[in-house]
């Protein structure tokens, strides 16, 4: 599939969008980077330029995109809106916004229960378009994404999914094959519920061959460049979970939306987001820490997120 929007080539910011009836959030950053810039929209002219400037050096020649590759990116038509999902980065919040602006939910995103914002078909991606049409739509929308420290993501994604009492559905799914994999006498139990998956067993099944082999990584543990391409796709704002609440009203501020409010996480995943990496990988060998740095390493360099302090690197 050949995709025109490819890394940083120039798009159109015409007034063709709607009609010409509103600037678009795409003209709106133009906008801003035609004229004298705020604090933040400095940031964010820096991340982009940061990440052009890591996909040039980082990156080799890439095999072109398939129409699966696009199927986390998904679309706002009435906006002008890419939007590509990373999961345990807000996505659910960012995807009952996505529903609110659309008029596919209520307009106050709070009222929209998670396992709707998350059910099939509520919102078109990019792979539901032919080629044409997706490179339409990555000429004229603001594309966006938002990104989360690389092992900070990984260990929410283990508590949640593999370690919570809410993730039994993944538990048996993901726990009970590493429990067979890894333990060489397993308690019936824990092939039955995959319950009690320890992270440096997570850690050896993600760094084990035959998993790639199966298939990609599930998409809560997949690394963002994986799921989003930035290096084939431009990204016109690159969000972090750390600065989550004002990076995400300064993309509402570009949709027009500054009123719309982004729901805040509640208090018990608040707590949980305070540095549990540090905590899980303290039991990690530096052998098994360098090589699971190594699996995330691009996102680390693409993203600019250092090294975290507590590795033992070699």
């Amino acid at each position: 599939m050949h995709v025109a929007g490819r890394a940083f080539e120039n798009r159109a910011v015409g007034s063709s969008w709607l009609g010409g009836k509103r600037r678009s959030p795409l003209q709106m950053l133009y906008d801003l980077d035609q004229g004298p810039r705020s604090a933040l929209a400095e940031v964010h002219r820096q991340r982009r330029d940061l990440l052009r400037r890591a996909c040039s050096h980082h990156t080799r020649r890439q095999r072109l995109l398939r129409p699966e590759d696009l199927r986390h990116v998904l679309v706002d038509d009435a906006h002008g809106l890419l939007y590509c999902y990373v999961p345990k980065v807000a996505c659910t919040n960012w995807k009952r916004v996505l529903l609110a602006l659309s008029g596919r939910g209520p307009g106050d995103p709070r009222a929209i229960p998670a396992h709707e914002a998350h059910a099939p078909g509520r919102l078109p991606s990019l792979a539901d378009f032919s080629p044409a049409e997706v490179n339409r739509r990555l000429r004229a929308y603001l594309a966006f994404l938002f990104v989360r420290e690389p092992f900070e993501r990984l260990a929410s994604a283990y508590r949640n999914k593999l370690q919570r009492p809410w993730g039994a559905t993944f538990q048996r799914r993901f726990g009970t094959g590493i429990v067979r994999r890894l333990r060489p006498r397993p308690r019936p139990e824990a092939l039955v519920r995959g319950h009690d998956v320890r992270f440096a067993e997570f850690l050896a099944y993600l760094l084990d061959p035959r998993t790639r082999r199966d298939g990609p990584f599930n998409e809560h543990w997949e690394r963002a460049h994986a799921l989003c391409h930035p290096c084939r796709l431009r990204y016109d704002v690159v969000g972090k979970f750390e600065t989550l609440a004002e990076d995400a009203a300064f993309v509402l501020s570009l949709v027009g939306a500054p009123g719309l409010r982004f729901p805040e996480p509640p208090s018990r995943a608040r707590a949980a987001a305070r540095d549990p990496a540090a905590r899980l990988f303290r039991d990690i060998s530096p052998f098994y820490q360098q090589r699971v740095y190594g699996l995330y390493r691009m996102d680390f360099l693409l993203f600019n997120y250092s090294a975290p302090s507590y590795l033992r690197l070699r």
